[in-house]
């Protein structure tokens, strides 16, 4: 299920939703090492956090899946949003330094897809960052938050996928280690819940940040039943200089008796 984009622009402007946010922005501190001339892409609804990154950044771009639609980033100048299809992203072959998602993965139909085409857009040794709802811990279980909506993941789950997509794990943090109360007396409270949990009880965080490193070349696995194949295969025409164990016999090429042909 696809959570609507003036659903998560409305929690977002809340205080819970700007909690969430220096929560999110600090797990993020770590894993986000700078890159020169940055070309930045954030798929999703990334607009709270690039408010934050894109000035460092040669130039970012806001694209917001289609089912979940969009609203005009930044608020000012010209419009730098895009509505996308996210396995078809208007975008050419390795042209983009790093990927931010958030609120992305977990509602995509093909998160397999969805991380090839990220595979595609990025330069070589360009860098994913994910952000996804964790599934240990307490927000996906309140539905007035966008970490309550989709499908969450585990650490072990979401690395396994980007090792299929040809991409390697290179950064892991985690945020929102507060529940999501959004009771004003509780709320000024976070900071130091946020500071606490971090060091009391981090597997139940709301939120895993996973960073990842496009990977250029990769061997392809060969099953049993194909090498016995290739053993099968030997070669009629050996060149000059291959293994005696390789070449046929003189004999082999020779037309049968009576054929009136001669040696090719």
């Amino acid at each position: 299920m696809n959570a609507d984009i003036v659903d998560i622009r409305d929690f977002y402007a809340t205080r819970l939703g700007e909690a969430a946010v220096r929560s999110v922005s600090a797990a993020l501190a770590p894993i986000w090492k700078p890159i020169s001339q940055e070309r930045l892409v954030g798929l999703g609804y990334v607009t709270p956090y690039l408010d934050k990154l894109a000035p460092d950044a040669e130039r970012a771009l806001a694209f917001m899946p289609a089912a979940q639609g969009a609203v005009n980033w930044p608020p000012h100048g010209r419009s730098l949003t895009a509505l996308v299809h996210p396995a078809d992203l208007p975008l050419g072959d390795a042209c983009i330094d790093r990927i931010l998602m958030v609120h992305a993965l977990e509602f995509a139909e093909s998160p397999t897809e969805m991380l090839n085409e990220a595979w595609r857009v990025l330069a070589p040794g360009g860098r994913l960052v994910l952000v996804l709802p964790s599934r240990r811990g307490v927000w996906t279980r309140f539905e007035h938050t966008p970490f309550g909506s989709g499908r969450p993941w585990s650490r072990g789950q979401a690395t396994q996928l980007l090792r299929e997509t040809m991409f390697t794990p290179s950064g892991f943090s985690q945020a929102l280690h507060f529940p999501p109360f959004r009771r004003a007396g509780f709320l000024n409270l976070v900071p130091l819940w946020d500071r606490v949990g971090r060091r009391a009880w981090p597997l139940f965080s709301g939120a895993i940040v996973l960073e990842a490193t496009k990977l250029v070349y990769r061997g392809i696995p060969v099953s049993n039943g194909e090498k016995q194949r290739l053993r099968r295969l030997r070669p009629v025409l050996v060149p000059q200089g291959a293994p005696a164990l390789h070449r046929e016999p003189i004999d082999a090429l020779a037309p049968p008796p009576g054929s009136g042909g001669e040696p090719a």
